[in-house]
């Protein structure tokens, strides 16, 4: 199988760059216009696609039988650690975009030197639009101030600057285990629920307010403040703060805490809709982490594990259970229950029962977040770090399966991964804390796979991933992208588009020829398009390239490779010359005039190993 990718830096197989902390100048814009002439395949509707899942749906084993193992890869195929991508297929139809981008040397706020730390994003559709929220602090994870953003976009494509959800909180002198924190101290702002669409309509948004002497303790180990709530309107503007719990075992209540019990608001309809939370227990179940509470709140205890890592607010870890919940059901209704580590669990009725916590050893994770969901076409997906190596974040994987418990299918949503661009603790390379749509908090229209994740605990991100989740297609493609509005409509082209370097589809203001367009000002980052092909030992492609504007000692590559990312050509195009790679012959480059429109022709033959 093969893929042809445009871009300005080539993705090949080598070790991560150095971490950078400085940004330079800003390098000159470039442009990369192309036009391939190829059709998209057709697409199966959402009422086909639900049609062919539930013939061939397939029941997983029963309760008793996988307690042992709730989520099991059983595929062969393994990642390889030496490369971003794993050197796994890749899916076709991803679409990555840039929500925010994280900027020390200007950043936008005045008075501020750059909120560099931002991690831990949920995502929610709510009345025709997306809102999405992340933890921002200033320096490093565990660093006081901290605080979360909202951003909002209409299409999940383009998105508003962020506002402020939750400002940073000032805490009282607090003694804790021989550690002092003193008066008007920040809280740490922690993240493991972000949204809840309540039955009765409201839209609420929740942080927990915790804190640590030091970035080397953890605010998540019981010891915090409490759980905070607020009201997200229609028209987007923000009902007044409150605690919907505190964490009353650990001293905390409306006494010595700065925003009252939600029971204390003059809205009856925000009373009911925190009510409503508190009594879903599957909901509630993603602050446990943070609570710890023995009150009897809790549908169940996870940290109770046989065998099980110790957490205490003295260490940093991601070590243990009960960390970040996710479930979803399975097609006999059972529900699976997941978390960090590996650790899941089995519900036969709703979630009043569990099976014991147990560890699935099949997967490989990192300590990160895993998400698992069933997807629209009626299969199942976990994304998460498959990776053979506990520190780096990478590869953004997604196993694949038919009944929820057995997954035969590793492949990959991303192989890029840029370099961290500002110091801090804990700061973890990578992609990562992938959080799709907890259940009820809306479903976005299209059948796709909505995911946001942060990179390198720097940037945030979402990704859309077309359903079925495939890594082939069986038609030759004829694309001039005169129909196709927008870069969000290629559905089986693969899109990475920072903010600094967008791919865009654009229209000639000359001659109203449409193209898709490659631009880019980041000086860590790339933009790239990828479209997989069907697969040939021998296969010509034809496309239209105009590589306007490249700045000195820059190149635009484009190159073939097959589906794990191992290359047979590029082509580099820079401010004067079309260069090639051909290993034993030397070509000679090709003077070019980097304004004009050409036409290139591919004749590539990969079982004699040349092309033309």
């Amino acid at each position: 199988e093969s893929a042809i990718q445009s871009s300005h830096t080539h993705p090949e197989k080598r070790e991560s760059p150095m971490p950078q902390s400085r940004r330079p100048l800003p390098l000159p814009a470039f442009t990369l216009a192309l036009a391939l002439t190829m059709a998209s395949a057709p697409l199966l509707t959402a009422q086909a696609q639900s049609r062919r899942a539930a013939e061939r749906a397939s029941m997983p084993p029963s309760v008793q039988e996988s307690a042992s193992e709730p989520i099991r890869y059983t595929g062969d195929r393994q990642p390889d650690k030496r490369f971003y991508d794993g050197n796994l297929p890749h899916v076709v139809g991803t679409h990555h975009i840039q929500v925010f981008r994280a900027n020390r040397t200007d950043p936008e706020e005045p008075g501020h030197i750059g909120w560099t730390y931002n991690h831990q994003p949920y995502l929610a559709h709510w009345n025709g639009t997306f809102y999405l929220q992340f933890l921002s602090g200033l320096l490093q994870e565990h660093d006081p101030p901290t605080r979360l953003m909202l951003v909002t976009s209409s299409d999940g494509l383009d998105w508003t600057r962020p506002r402020i959800l939750f400002p940073p909180y000032a805490l009282p002198e607090i003694e804790y285990g021989g550690e002092t924190v003193p008066a008007g101290t920040y809280a740490i702002m922690h993240q493991r629920m972000g949204f809840y669409v309540a039955p009765n309509g409201r839209l609420l948004a929740s942080g927990f307010v915790g804190f640590a002497a030091t970035p080397r303790r953890s605010p998540n180990a019981g010891n915090g403040i409490g759980r905070l709530i607020r009201e997200i309107r229609p028209d987007g503007t923000f009902g007044p703060i409150h605690f919907i719990r505190y964490n009353r075992h650990a001293g905390w209540d409306e006494s010595n805490t700065d925003y009252p019990l939600y029971t204390a608001s003059d809205d009856p309809g925000f009373i009911e809709a925190c009510e409503q939370l508190l009594a879903d227990k599957l909901a509630t179940l993603q602050w446990w982490e943070e609570d710890r509470g023995d009150d009897g709140f809790f549908a169940m205890d996870p940290s109770q594990v046989a065998g099980g890592d110790t957490f205490s607010a003295k260490v940093v870890t991601s070590a243990g259970a009960g960390k970040a919940f996710a479930y979803y059901e399975r097609p006999d209704g059972a529900l699976v229950a997941m978390w960090k580590n590996r650790y899941s669990t089995l519900s036969p009725d709703g979630g009043a029962t569990w099976t014991p916590i147990v560890q699935n050893n099949t997967l490989l994770t990192t300590g990160a977040k895993t998400w698992g969901q069933r997807t629209d076409d009626g299969r199942y997906a976990i994304v998460h770090n498959h990776s053979p190596v506990s520190r780096s974040r990478f590869p953004m994987s997604i196993l694949t399966g038919e009944d929820g418990h057995r997954f035969p299918n590793l492949q990959v949503l991303t192989g890029e991964v840029p370099p961290r661009r500002y110091k801090g603790i804990s700061k973890n390379p990578g992609l990562q804390y992938f959080r799709g749509i907890f259940p009820g908090n809306g479903n976005p229209p299209g059948d796709h796979l909505w995911m946001t994740y942060s990179v390198n605990k720097e940037d945030i991100w979402v990704s859309r991933t077309r359903t079925p989740v495939e890594t082939a297609v069986s038609d030759e493609v004829d694309q001039d992208f005169e129909a196709v509005e927008r870069a969000a409509d290629l559905e089986l082209w693969n899109l990475y588009s920072p903010v600094w370097a967008p791919v865009t589809v654009e229209r000639d203001p000359e001659d109203g020829n449409r193209y898709l367009q490659l631009s880019d000002e980041a000086p860590y980052n790339h933009a790239a398009v990828t479209r997989i092909l069907p697969a040939a030992s021998r296969k010509r492609i034809a496309f239209d390239v105009q590589a306007a504007r490249i700045p000195q000692g820059k190149v635009v590559e484009m190159e073939l490779s097959d589906q794990s990312g191992n290359r047979m050509l590029r082509l580099a195009f820079d401010s004067r010359w079309l260069s090639m790679d051909f290993e034993a012959d030397k070509i000679d480059p090709l003077d070019i005039d980097p304004s004009a429109w050409h036409r290139v022709e591919l004749d590539i033959d990969t079982e004699r190993g040349v092309y033309a």
